[in-house]
């Protein structure tokens, strides 16, 4: 990130075309100051960059599916009585009325809520 170094504003990054070329310059959009934005971005002058969409996907594997990265509490459960459980809470109500949490065992996945 960059500011101007006569108002302060910071630069933002605009393309420009010169002699067929597309130029990206850092321009200040409060009093028009220009400066060739080589340093930060000096492989896109030249090169116009398309993405696929299929690199925007995320693939979930059988062992990333395995990992838990809700937290855990001790509270029995009523179906096998371990006493472990994941915890997470939804607002399902209003936004006025409080949160439901909802808890699942983490060795028969019995799902249970509790209104809080």
């Amino acid at each position: 990130m960059e500011f101007c170094v006569e108002c302060g504003t910071r630069l933002k990054t605009v393309k420009n075309q010169a002699n067929n070329q597309t130029v990206m310059m850092l321009t200040c959009s409060k009093c028009g100051q220009k400066k060739p934005d080589l340093e930060i971005y000096p492989k896109l002058n030249n090169k116009i960059i398309k993405h696929n969409p299929k690199q925007f996907v995320a693939i979930i594997g059988r062992e990333e599916q395995e990992f838990t990265t809700l937290p855990t509490i001790r509270v029995d459960c009523p179906r096998c009585n371990n006493n472990i459980a994941n915890v997470w809470q939804v607002q399902t109500r209003g936004s006025d009325e409080s949160s439901t949490q909802f808890l699942r065992c983490t060795q028969c996945n019995f799902t249970y809520r509790e209104y809080t």
